[in-house]
């Protein structure tokens, strides 16, 4: 290792220490959507629910790697999950399995399905300064997406009528898996009464806050998606 990979390597170790995650706010979420109370919860990860409190209230708490990986059992869901990744590091940082990588082009239908759930994507399209891609959290109204946003850079390219793309993608980091969904169209300022209350059913809370009044309906005209998954070797 060079001098320069060596001082790299411990600038990204001193972000990492700096950066722990958000892991008790996820131990708490993740037991509340399971319906467990802390003593459910240290009963089925055998710990004691006076570490666990610890855990869940001390945002300096570090548990160790086996802590962490009874904790992901007892909760259904992975230990990179849990841990957040650092909230200030990059996705897919991480290193990588060895194994070689497939890559698999989706098809519509499973395109649709993936981005179905809602949550946030990426909307893309061209800006006077060029081109834009603003996070936005968006649902399905139909095999739309919809989304709220302000009186910004979104609202411009929608009233010039631009060509406006949505993107979607979820990171396995501990597998070094995932996907990634785009689709492309026209999108619109929603005024119809009936079509502004079911998007008001829909109870779309934009994670950036502020006011965001305009209601935007993106109406598909092209979906293209790919999965990348490695073969586990047994």
């Amino acid at each position: 290792m060079t001098s320069g990979e060596t001082e790299q390597a411990r600038e990204t170790e001193q972000a990492r220490d700096a950066d722990p995650g958000d892991l008790g706010r996820r131990v708490a979420e993740r037991r509340g959507e399971l319906g467990m109370d802390r003593q459910d919860l240290a009963r089925r990860a055998g710990m004691d629910p006076r570490y666990l409190e610890h855990l869940e209230e001390d945002p300096d708490a570090r548990p160790s790697v086996a802590a962490c990986a009874r904790l992901a059992s007892a909760l259904e869901t992975t230990v990179s999950w849990l841990r957040g990744g650092g909230v200030e590091m990059p996705a897919g940082h991480g290193s990588t399995p060895d194994s070689i990588p497939a890559i698999e082009v989706l098809e519509r239908t499973a395109c649709m399905q993936r981005i179905a759930p809602g949550g946030v994507g990426r909307v893309v399209f061209d800006d006077p300064r060029g081109p834009v891609a603003l996070p936005v959290n968006y649902r399905m109204l139909g095999e739309d997406p919809v989304f709220l946003t302000g009186d910004g850079s979104i609202a411009g390219a929608v009233g010039r009528g631009s060509v406006m793309s949505l993107e979607v993608d979820h990171l396995d980091e501990a597998e070094a898996e995932g996907w990634s969904v785009l689709v492309t169209g026209t999108a619109t300022v929603v005024r119809d009464a009936d079509d502004l209350a079911r998007v008001a059913a829909l109870d779309i809370e934009p994670w950036a806050g502020g006011d965001r009044h305009n209601v935007i309906r993106m109406s598909i005209q092209e979906v293209s998606g790919r999965r990348i998954h490695r073969p586990h070797i047994h």
